[in-house]
């Protein structure tokens, strides 16, 4: 089902993330698929995340799709042209799969192939346009299309940006593009948040807040240090610093962080990073 159906009816949406495997071994994968069944509304699929080359979204997607479990297709611009994208936007439709995150990706000197030549050939916003085009069934090069696809596009923002400013005009770029909804980076400040939800109002597109469980202090300090707009408070760190039982705290940390924010947003978006096992407990920690 389409996220855009489940804003229209007025529901909180919620939304979690698996990670393909490197390699063709997909037994755990989706075991932690089936650990979300029945308590999130769709399953992101990352597209070779942080520029290391694993199987393909798409393929997982489908895997996913025959299982009943509503899948989120996340398309990179990083390793493909123009001609691959819109293709992939093709093959994901036909194998049912209607929601698709679009995304710039991350540059290839992050990842295990630092020699790789990366394309770039569209953006994320130019990604929305194309799908946009598809939709009204012709390709950027104008061409007429025999059938035309259908999604819900999304797009992906990060409201602990600073300055923020470059964000919000970003964001006001891929709602013109096309963009259905968004997720967001991770957001460990609600005040922060709350103060990001209220500049982009006038956009009125349902967004999804973003929780990175926190797995220890040494994590938290390294996404302040590495990952750009993503604060983790002093207070947090120091609470996974003193803890005895990090699993348990780190529960109560991103309930806390749901109950807080989920008044001011459409639905939240969990990346577990290996602790799918821990999903269900930290939605009913949020009380959802």
């Amino acid at each position: 089902m389409k996220l855009v159906e489940l804003f229209q009816s007025g529901r909180f949406v919620v939304t979690s993330e698996v990670g393909p495997p490197k390699g063709v071994d997909v037994e755990a994968m989706l075991e932690e698929a089936e650990l979300l069944r029945d308590k999130v509304d769709a399953i992101n699929v990352t597209d070779q995340q942080s520029s290391v080359m694993r199987l393909g979204s798409l393929a997982v997607c489908h895997l996913l799709k025959k299982r009943h479990l509503e899948p989120v297709f996340q398309l990179t611009c990083r390793d493909r042209n123009r001609i691959a994208l819109q293709s992939d936007l093709l093959n994901a439709h036909v194998l049912g799969i209607e929601n698709v995150l679009c995304l710039t990706g991350d540059h290839v000197s992050l990842g295990d192939h630092p020699g790789a030549k990366p394309v770039f050939d569209l953006d994320s916003v130019t990604l929305l346009h194309a799908a946009v085009e598809l939709q009204q069934g012709r390709d950027l090069a104008g061409q007429k299309l025999k059938g035309s696809p259908s999604f819900c596009l999304g797009a992906v923002v990060t409201p602990g940006a600073n300055p923020l400013e470059p964000q919000i005009m970003k964001m006001e770029k891929k709602v013109r593009a096309g963009a259905q909804f968004f997720q967001t980076q991770a957001v460990y400040d609600p005040k922060k948040f709350e103060e990001f939800m209220n500049q982009v109002k006038h956009l009125n597109v349902p967004v999804m807040v973003g929780i990175v469980f926190l797995k220890s202090a040494g994590m938290a300090r390294f996404m302040n240090k590495n990952v750009a707009g993503v604060h983790v408070p002093e207070s947090l760190i120091e609470e996974m610093d003193e803890t005895e039982n990090r699993v348990k705290t780190s529960i109560e940390i991103s309930g806390r962080l749901i109950r807080e924010m989920k008044d001011m947003c459409q639905g939240v978006h969990l990346m577990p990073l290996g602790w799918e096992k821990h999903v269900p407990a930290v939605l009913e920690a949020a009380g959802l």
